[in-house]
Formats: structure tokens, C-alpha cells, sequence
């Protein structure tokens, strides 16, 4: 099958928004446009694009066949008027509508999304790039989870949203292991899964991002056989749990999935170091590889 050339690219209008915890807000959004396929599956990336102060709507190129020259066009537009754009997971599709549910973590010091959030109204309007089967995985989920004896699944608040659509797309007779840090008690989410899943919340109350995760992690008793493990969060936490699995696990390279969502003190916008260009051309190189 010939994978898609065009990026989806359209508005989407706050239809709901209320607090699932007391740090995480679901908005319910109605698309305009929404492709059949938006939904079928777990972790489907997209890009929301908030408008600059004194804008209704974001300002942003039309859909282009080439997903680059759209992306040409997007920084083609002068800074002041040009959309911050941010990644997210598709938490939910309604079935049978346009609807579409995505989580937002409330983070202290909020950032342009978290502040958009925090103030969220049915009519606001957002643009919405994606998601698409132009970044799926080359190897999807389900296939992976069942070429392997069990699933690791790590991450922290932010990779919630995925690990919720992970679990839930995981056979009835699948064995999971799920390590989840949030930041207390109260950030709890429920995780339906087969009866084989096992989750272990993880509590930060007031430690940095990525310490409770880690340090559960490192010293926990795995299960034994070849698992697949799938990681994502705060960029350091990620590589630092992969460099375990890996190098002290010996997990193969090949059977780790991983993704850095954020970085400490630094946001989207800023420039990638040179840690998240390793990370980017591995990634590259292996989905060349599977292709």
C-alpha cells in the first residue's frame, strides 16, 4: 500500500473542557475535518497550534501534498504572527463523530499550552496538524507486543495519554508491565487493560521529574523472557531507563521503543541538542531499516 503524501491540516473548536485530576485537563474538540482512520489505532501523535495574543484563530498555510513545504510555509510566517506549535497524543475519538479528546498536563510555570489550557472555553478555536499515518510506527504497536513474551510500557504524566491507548489495544491474553510517575496520589488515571496488565504508580511528591521513575525501574524485578519495552517522557529519564534495559538488561536495542516528549528547561521551540539529534538519526535509521 502506497503510505499518504498529504499532511492533514485543519481547525478544530473546544466543544468541553474539565479537570480529570487536579493537574491534567481533557478538552473535547470538534474537527472540521477528520480522517476515517483518526482513532482506529493507539498512540497517534498530532501537532495543535495555538494562535498568538490578539488572534482568534491560529494563522497557518493551507494543507500541502509535501509535508515539508507545508512545513516550509509554516515557518515562512513572520514570528509574531506564526503559531506555537505543540505535540500531544489523541487521548480518545468519539465513534461515529468528529470529536476528539486530548489530555493537557497543568505544569507549574505553565507553558503556552498548559496556559491555553488552564483557560480552555467551549468556541476556542486550535489548528490541528495530524495525525497521520505518514509517522505511525513501521512497526505497529500490536505487532511488536506480539512478537514479544510481555510489554514494558514507562513514562511519566505526559506519556499517560499513550500508555492509556497502548494498554487498551493489548490483546486479552498479553502480559504488561506498566511503571507510570506522576506527581502524587491524586494524578492517578484508570488504565484498562487485559487481566495480565500490572501498573505501578509513582509518586514525585516533590522530587524532579524522572527520579521516582528511574530509580523504580533500575531496580525492579522484571519478568522473565524477551519483552517489549516502549518509554517515553522526559527526554533525560528516557535515556537514561533505554541505556538500562540495554546495556544491564540486555534488552535488544531493536525491541525498545522510546520517544523524549520534553526536556528540562528547555521547550519545542528551542534548538535540539546533540543528544536529541542521536536519538533522532537512531530512530531514522531504524524505521530505514524495517522499511
Amino acid at each position: 500500500m502506497t503510505p499518504p503524501t498529504t499532511l492533514p491540516v485543519t481547525c478544530v473548536e473546544v466543544v468541553e473542557a474539565r479537570r480529570i485530576t487536579p493537574r491534567t485537563a481533557r478538552i473535547t474538540f470538534e474537527a472540521e475535518a477528520l480522517a476515517d482512520s483518526v482513532g482506529t489505532a493507539p498512540d497517534q501523535q498530532l501537532k495543535l497550534c495555538f494562535p498568538r495574543p490578539g488572534q482568534a484563530v491560529p494563522e497557518l498555510p493551507a494543507p500541502a501534498e509535501d509535508p515539508m513545504s507545508w512545513y516550509r510555509a509554516y515557518l515562512a510566517i513572520p514570528e509574531p504572527r506564526r503559531p506555537l506549535m505543540r505535540s500531544f497524543t489523541l487521548r480518545h475519538r468519539r465513534p461515529g463523530t468528529r470529536l476528539i479528546e486530548v489530555d493537557f498536563v497543568l505544569h507549574e510555570g505553565a507553558g503556552p499550552a498548559s496556559a491555553w489550557a488552564l483557560r480552555a472555553a467551549p468556541g476556542q478555536r486550535l489548528g490541528m496538524v495530524g495525525p497521520s499515518a505518514l509517522y505511525a510506527p513501521p512497526v505497529p504497536f500490536a505487532a511488536a507486543a506480539a512478537a514479544a513474551d510481555w510489554v514494558l510500557l514507562a513514562g511519566d504524566e505526559s506519556a499517560l495519554p499513550a500508555i492509556a491507548t497502548l494498554v487498551g489495544a493489548l490483546p486479552r491474553e498479553a502480559r504488561a508491565l506498566a511503571f507510570v510517575e506522576v506527581a502524587d496520589v491524586r494524578e492517578r488515571q484508570p488504565l484498562d487493560g487485559p487481566p495480565g496488565l500490572t501498573v505501578r504508580w509513582l509518586h514525585r511528591d516533590g522530587a524532579p521529574e524522572g527520579v521516582a521513575l528511574t530509580a523504580a525501574l533500575t531496580a525492579a524485578e522484571l519478568p522473565p523472557g524477551r519483552p517489549y519495552a516502549w518509554l517515553a517522557g522526559e527526554a533525560g529519564a528516557v535515556r537514561a531507563l533505554r541505556r538500562h534495559l540495554v546495556t544491564e538488561r540486555g534488552v535488544a536495542k531493536e525491541a525498545v521503543e522510546f520517544s523524549g516528549y520534553w526536556r528540562h528547561r528547555l521547550t519545542q521551540d528551542d534548538a535540539p541538542t546533540a543528544e536529541d539529534l542521536a536519538d533522532a538519526r537512531e530512530l531514522q535509521e531504524r524505521a530505514a531499516g524495517r522499511s
